[in-house]
């Protein structure tokens, strides 16, 4: 087991009706409010006009329309304008893990002099932060649990994790009833998403009895609920565990004490979605099975075994290799079994910039350290398996 520090400040206010509890939340963090939110659903569900009935003496300043990959420029920017400018007090982030990761960059940003892509490209470490509470819409990033974000910069094809410890949320509002409307799609990329940060913690190289039963369980919990969620997106109970399951993803409590992976699926789907702008969990979707068959050697082989006997149930009498395989071909399966496209010409990427993304990757992302360490070679093979 590997040393570690631990410390989470965000309190979790969970469950049906959590909302009305805002007034007292917001009490504390002054009065002039900055509200987060995306391109609109917020308004039609009724929930804008319900946060603003109940903080009736607050002021609220609207930074509308943040878009999923959410963007430096303008969301990033704006927002930070806006802070600086109304003099806000705190940030009230409505919705989804990317309205969040925005507002977390937004933050940092509100109390730095300087251009804020200093803070999120780690030139500069930020001394100060806005005090941020989300409530959550989506399950999906774990961002209301976590001090970190990703933020994209379109002009160039950048997309960066900026993790800071002052960026945790100070309350996170989590009501799974919220997730009722959220559609098939974004529900199943959600899942993909939050199995993704269990699985490139569950890959490392150090790990331990606990850890590994945490999120073995973690995994099977999400591919069950997921699917009752697809089913009947009104069963409450499903929403509920798969929205906490979404909600440990990124907090490091799933994997406290193990190695380091270097999170190379993640690092890839950043290039992805920074170069095409596709939707998150489905660029993971579909590289994590091939990453994973590119990575199956000698050395990594234990791993997977203990994946897909723990996690698929596969028979762990068969050859070594043979489970491996099953496990992976069974990890794709249920990404396409819960309507994922699994192959990136199904969300428009061909093979025209797939050296150019191998070689941002090789550059930006350090995959040389990872579990398995990844060249640009690597890369470019598992882009291109991932045709």
């Amino acid at each position: 087991m590997q040393n570690f520090q631990y410390c989470t400040p965000t309190k979790l206010i969970f469950g049906k009706g959590v909302i009305d509890q805002l007034p007292a939340v917001m009490e504390q963090f002054g009065k002039r409010v900055l509200m987060t939110y995306g391109c609109g659903s917020i308004k039609k569900s009724g929930l804008y006009d319900k946060v603003k009935a109940l903080l009736p003496q607050k002021e609220i300043f609207d930074l509308a329309g943040i878009e999923p990959n959410p963007k430096y420029n303008p969301s990033v920017l704006e927002g930070v304008k806006i802070c600086k400018e109304e003099a806000i007090d705190v940030i009230l982030s409505v919705g989804g893990g990317s309205v969040l990761d925005c507002s977390k960059a937004i933050a940092a940003g509100a109390k730095y002099a300087g251009d804020p892509w200093d803070l999120i490209s780690y030139k500069v470490k930020a001394k100060d932060a806005l005090p941020i509470v989300d409530i959550l819409t989506l399950a999906a990033t774990g961002s209301e649990f976590d001090a970190g974000g990703v933020i994209s910069r379109t002009e160039t094809n950048d997309k960066i994790g900026y993790i800071d410890p002052l960026l945790y949320p100070r309350v996170s509002l989590l009501d799974p009833t919220y997730t009722f409307t959220v559609s098939k799609k974004q529900t199943a990329a959600g899942c993909a998403d939050a199995m993704n940060h269990i699985i490139e913690q569950y890959f490392c190289a150090d790990s331990t009895l606990l850890n590994d039963g945490f999120m073995e369980a973690a995994l099977k919990s999400l591919m069950i609920q997921t699917r009752k969620c697809l089913e009947n997106p009104e069963d409450y109970t499903a929403r509920a565990e798969m929205m906490l399951c979404c909600t440990y993803g990124c907090n490091r409590i799933y994997s406290l004490g193990n190695s380091q992976s270097g999170w190379p699926c993640h690092g890839i789907e950043h290039a992805l979605s920074a170069y095409y702008d596709i939707t998150h969990g489905e660029g993971l979707a579909i590289i994590t099975p091939r990453w994973m068959e590119h990575i199956l050697n000698e050395n990594s082989v234990a791993r997977f075994v203990k994946y897909g006997v723990n996690v698929f149930g596969i028979d762990e009498n068969q050859e070594k290799f043979a489970i491996a395989h099953q496990a992976i071909e069974a990890t794709y399966k249920f990404f396409e079994s819960i309507g994922i496209p699994m192959h990136l010409r199904e969300v428009g990427i061909d093979e025209s910039r797939i050296g150019e993304m191998a070689h941002h990757i090789a550059v930006n992302e350090g995959l040389e350290n990872a579990w398995v360490p990844l060249s640009e070679e690597d890369l470019t093979e598992i882009l291109t398996a991932s045709l």
